[in-house]
């Protein structure tokens, strides 16, 4: 038996619509995808239209039917796997009040001071909200970015807008509640509000937690498992997406809960690296741990009863794209062909991507001594600073553009391993690693990578659809093809292995002990030079 569902990947800068036939493996049909804007504003802010996701997803879904000749009747479920920690509220019709707030966001900072960092600290946490929201939620609320202090910060800033409020969304349950009428959550976006009560026996949002830091219980939705059917298609929301109402919608899950399902890391101690327009580090385990000086928390995962340890970086693939930008195009005069050469930006984007890495491909280990810092838009783990920033460090009058581009990627790696390290400090990462996202499609990075970390590296096939492989495999989970999400290990097949190069390897060990020292002291400059630009 098989079945065809459609399954939404919604990133920080594009929607991609994916149809997948599910039998005894996993096949993708057909895809299409539609970008959107990030508005990063001057005072820190980082926001959405709401409105652009929606127009994104019926847009994508009718041209992925119509052009492949899909018939809607054929299709038996729909779910979603989305960026997550955004701030969406919304009426009660489900309209937003204001633009979604996106998990950049980084206004928060008095909100976040107010709070949190005030009385007896703990790594500049009050030590009894810290305690508490450990034993409660397992988590804390001790970053600017996360979503209750966006939360906040329109209660002061908007108060006429707050009065509007009915209900705090996440981007997904955004989509999902234009699909279906239903507000709801499911339980990894409830644990990222960190208010989310993990407890055995008291799964939910927590009232201790949100009357500790303000929150209105009212404001916050139901609570559906990832493979529930939360609804069906609306006859609106039908013939805007031309696909059959009454289709039944699943909860799907974000994108830290289901990529590791599309990469197939489902097993307890599995590790899987992700290197999208953000990345991460991210180890199944069984039980609920943190770190708090290195920002590190098991997040509650799609599989019920399972934990990600996970390790955010903000920008990977996006600071190779501010490099494509302002130091590639120039160079290699690419607006002047594409309108020959290319019908599609999507085929211009990838082209300039494999141009880049082919015009770097003989740049020696070390970047001949350049390294750079991923941190263009603040940090998160293993320290928490939304002031550092981006830098080159060590250019001689012998650098050159193909060096520079080089190092970007090794900064993105050197990153990775210094979380990879980090999450070693509480838990066993695996010794081969599953790496995915559109950072994977690149031989050179993931070579790059095996040699930075000393590991063996797996990538499979489409590694930037992973996100929707996972959400596919949720909702097939719900219309009961298959039992449950630890099939994904045999579902998902391996297609490239790469070893490390341990010749390489002692290279960069001695250039990452300089890349960690980078920020420990400059992290001073960084506060002098950017503060001001977020209060």
């Amino acid at each position: 038996m098989s079945i065809r569902v459609i399954a939404y990947d919604v990133g920080t800068t594009g929607i991609k619509t994916c149809v997948f036939e599910i039998s005894d493996h996993i096949k993708l049909i057909a895809s299409a995808t539609q970008g959107y804007e990030l508005y990063v504003l001057d005072n820190g802010g980082a926001e959405q239209e709401p409105d652009l996701w929606w127009e994104a997803m019926c847009n994508t879904t009718r041209k992925v039917l119509e052009e492949n000749q899909i018939d809607a009747d054929t299709i038996k479920g729909v779910s979603f796997c989305s960026q997550m920690q955004g701030l969406v509220l919304v009426d009660r019709e489900g309209r937003p009040v204001r633009r979604a707030m996106n998990y950049m966001d980084r206004r928060a900072v008095e909100e976040l001071k107010k709070g949190m960092a005030h009385g007896l600290t703990i790594a500049g946490v009050n030590a009894y909200r810290l305690f508490r929201s450990l034993s409660v939620t397992g988590a804390v609320a001790a970053s600017v970015k996360d979503p209750v202090w966006k939360y906040k910060w329109v209660e002061k800033h908007e108060p006429e807008v707050f009065k509007r409020v009915y209900k705090w969304l996440d981007v997904k349950e955004y989509l999902i509640c234009k699909c279906t009428g239903e507000f709801i959550m499911t339980p990894d976006s409830a644990f990222a509000t960190l208010l989310y009560d993990v407890r055995k026996g008291r799964e939910g949002f927590s009232k201790e937690i949100c009357r500790m830091l303000g929150v209105q219980m009212e404001h916050l939705p139901d609570i559906k498992p990832c493979s529930d059917r939360v609804g069906t298609i609306r006859k609106e929301a039908a013939e805007m997406l031309h696909l059959k109402e009454g289709t039944p919608v699943f909860g799907g899950g974000g994108d830290a809960s289901l990529i590791g399902v599309g990469a197939g890391a489902v097993k307890p101690g599995d590790t899987h690296i992700y290197s999208g327009t953000s990345g991460w580090v991210s180890t199944v385990v069984e039980k609920q741990t943190v770190d708090v000086t290195s920002m590190i928390a098991a997040i509650v995962g799609a599989d019920n009863g399972l934990f990600n340890y996970f390790a955010e970086l903000e920008t990977a693939g996006k600071c190779l794209e501010w490099v494509k930008d302002h130091l590639a195009l120039d160079e290699i005069d690419i607006y002047l062909e594409k309108k020959h050469v290319a019908a599609s930006q999507e085929a211009i984007h990838k082209s300039l991507y494999d141009y880049m890495m082919h015009a770097i491909k003989d740049v020696p280990a070390g970047s001949n001594g350049v390294i750079f810092t991923p941190w263009l838009h603040g940090n998160r783990c293993p320290f928490e600073d939304s002031n550092a920033r981006g830098m080159f460090f060590n250019i001689s009058l012998e650098t050159g553009k193909t060096e520079l581009i080089h190092a970007v990627l090794e900064g993105i790696c050197y990153h990775l391993r210094w979380q990879l390290e980090a999450q070693e400090k509480k838990v066993t990462t695996s010794r081969v690693i599953r790496f995915v996202g559109g950072g994977a499609l690149a031989p050179l990075t993931c070579q790059m990578l095996s040699d930075i970390l000393g590991r063996e590296i797996e990538t499979v096939d489409n590694p930037q659809n992973v996100g929707a492989v996972g959400a596919a495999l949720v909702a097939a989970v719900g219309l009961l093809i298959t039992e449950n999400l630890s099939d994904a290990k045999r579902l998902i097949t391996v297609s490239g292995r790469y070893l490390p190069d341990l010749n390489k390897k002692q290279v960069y060990d001695h250039y990452f002990e300089v890349f960690k020292e980078l920020y420990k002291k400059n992290k001073g400059n960084f506060t002098k030079l950017n503060k001001r630009v977020i209060e």
